[in-house]
Order: C-alpha cells, then structure tokens, then sequence
C-alpha cells in the first residue's frame, strides 16, 4: 500500500490548484532552504529530494542567457522524477518542482546594456572563493543586475515518455548602490554570500547594498511563488488530466 502525502498546509489560499495538490505527492527537486521556505510561506509542503545533476550545461549552447536557468530547473526536475521512478514505482512522484537562479550582469530596466551597447551580459552562479565574491559584488556595485530563475515542472501523463514538462523563467531587477569599498569587504567576509548567486542574499545583510528592487523579491531570493502558482493555475484550467494520471 502506498504511503498517504499531502503537501498542502491549513493556511494555503483554497485556489483551484491547491485543491488539486491536495493529497498529491510534491517533490522540489533542491536542498535549498530559501525555496523550501518560501513555498511554506506561501502553504505548501513538498518533499525535499535534492537533484543530482551536475549544472554544468554549456553557456555557449544557448542563444538566448536566460534559457540557461531554465533548462538546468528542467534538468534538475527530469532527473528527481526519473530516480523517484526507479526507486519507488508503487509510490510515483505527482510533482516534481526544479529550479535553478542565476543573476546577469549590467542589466537595464526594460532592456540590456547589450542591446544598447554591445556590451554582452555575464552570468554570475555562487562565487567559488572570497576573492570572487568581490569580484562579483565589485561588479554589481552601482549598477543593475538582473536575477532571473527558471522554474520547471515535471509531472506524470499516459503518453511517451510518460512524462510532462511545462516552464516559466522570472526576471527582476535589482539596483545596487554606490557601496564603498570597505562595505563591500566587510560583507564578503561575513561570508553571507559565499553559496548565493551572484554573491549576496536579499533577504539577509546583503539588502544594506542594495537601493531598490524592481520585481518579485521572492524571485531575488530563488523562487518566484507567484508565478509558480499562476503556472499551476493555468495548468488546472487548461488541461483536463492535470494530476490525475
């Protein structure tokens, strides 16, 4: 007999998709705190079986930077789902949620320096070393980057291969102030940012470097609940078998 699950909690909004999560089983697919906080924020519960795909897809394969994000979410997401599979057919994941945040460089608001001047975006992932936690801040300091996470769902239907994927990326943008150099300094080695992309937390000390933020704070912190429960919504409405295989 399989194990009974419900991630929904007693202070979700009683939206059409959280009905239709309830008694289902909802897997995110990262060993993140900040996702798993924000998705109980917002009520709701899953499993935590972080991904065991490497992240490491080549930048110079996509056309488009922001593709990136996406498709590591989908990696991510493909891979759990798989393994949940293999390791436990009687009790099959209903759900699977990958995500993955990255933060481009020298953004601008409604467009990119590069479409002004050429000048391309870079991608910034969590610093490997103190030296590159100041580079990066140094980088950002002063201007605007852009924090873009990719959310990608993988659930279960009857036809090949068995399996469904639907996608969203969210895009915020995030002005730095003109922090001193000292500022800077201090902050790294506080060492807040050491496992955060683009080397500084919004939600933690790294909000003093910060002048404003245009766009879904919980998207700066590493998951865009709104639209991730837009995207559930349209889901329920749209397509009929929507978590009932």
């Amino acid at each position: 007999m399989a194990p009974q699950h419900n991630a929904v909690l007693p202070t979700a909004l009683k939206t059409p998709a959280i009905q239709k999560l309830t008694n289902k089983r909802v897997i995110l697919a990262s060993a993140s705190p900040r996702r798993k906080e924000i998705l109980q924020t917002l009520g709701l519960a899953p499993e935590v079986v972080p991904s065991t795909f490497a992240e490491d897809l080549p930048l110079s394969s996509f056309e488009d930077i922001h593709e990136y994000p996406v498709s590591t979410a989908t990696q991510k997401a493909v891979e759990v789902y798989q393994r949940l599979l293999i390791d436990a057919p009687d009790d099959p994941p209903d759900l699977v949620i990958g995500a993955d945040t990255v933060v481009l460089t020298h953004a601008l608001p409604s467009t990119t320096i590069e479409m002004e001047t050429g000048v391309r975006q870079e991608l910034l992932e969590k610093p490997s070393s103190k030296e590159d936690n100041m580079r990066m801040l140094m980088d950002l300091n002063g201007g605007i980057c852009e924090v873009v996470t990719g959310v990608s769902l993988v659930y279960p239907i009857l036809s090949a291969p068995g399996y469904e994927i639907k996608s969203i990326d969210e895009r915020t943008l995030v002005f730095f102030g003109d922090n001193p150099d000292h500022v800077l300094q201090a902050y790294v080695d506080s060492e807040e940012g050491i496992d955060r992309a683009g080397g500084f937390a919004v939600q933690g000390r790294g909000n003093l470097l910060i002048r404003k933020i245009d766009g879904d704070f919980y998207n700066v912190m590493g998951f865009p609940g709104a639209s991730f429960f837009k995207l559930l919504d349209i889901l329920v409405e749209e397509e009929e078998d929507f978590l009932e295989i």
